[in-house]
């Protein structure tokens, strides 16, 4: 079989020695909104029930420059007791990420919205435990989120005909 200088195998230098292997990369991190509400301080800490907790999250991808792609992380929680809400909170936390090489389509799109949400997470977390401490509650540690398993579910939703954003309830 002969060999040809000219076309290189995907992920592979080409001749004139051009990167073309897929890269990503976090460039920046941060909060982009975080609200906190304690709404019925100071009788919600005389309350002995504890607060039954609903958190909601949603993943939002936008390329904001050449090969810069925004991932916004929008977790929502919410805690009742006896039909009191004991707080709210709700965070934006997003990401910077460099992509090169990767082809707009499935490859792209599971990157953005089942990768970049793993990475971000641990880092969200830890905003929305601090949050919840500073109003005067135990933190709250999420769980670990497979973003990856979440994605594949809402396209295979998708595909049978279904609608839906990548969005999920922990």
């Amino acid at each position: 079989m002969a060999e040809n200088d000219t076309i290189a195998e995907f992920g592979e230098p080409a001749a004139n020695g051009a990167d073309t292997a897929p890269a990503a990369g976090l460039l920046s991190q941060y909060v982009k909104d975080l609200s906190f509400e304690n709404p019925n301080a100071p009788a919600i800490f005389q309350n002995p029930t504890a607060p039954a907790i609903d958190v909601q999250f949603n993943i939002g991808s936008a390329k904001v420059a050449d090969e810069v792609y925004e991932v916004v992380l929008k977790i929502e929680v919410r805690a009742t007791a006896e039909s009191q809400a004991a707080f709210i909170v709700d965070l934006s936390y997003a990401g910077l990420f460099g992509i090169r090489n990767v082809p707009e389509g499935e490859a792209l799109d599971g990157f953005l919205l089942g990768e970049a949400p793993r990475l971000l997470f641990p880092f969200a977390r830890r905003v929305l435990a601090d949050a919840v401490r500073d109003g005067g509650f135990p933190p709250l540690m999420l769980e670990p989120i497979d973003f990856g398993g979440i994605y594949i579910q809402q396209r295979a939703m998708n595909e049978s005909g279904l609608t839906g954003e990548v969005a999920g309830e922990a």
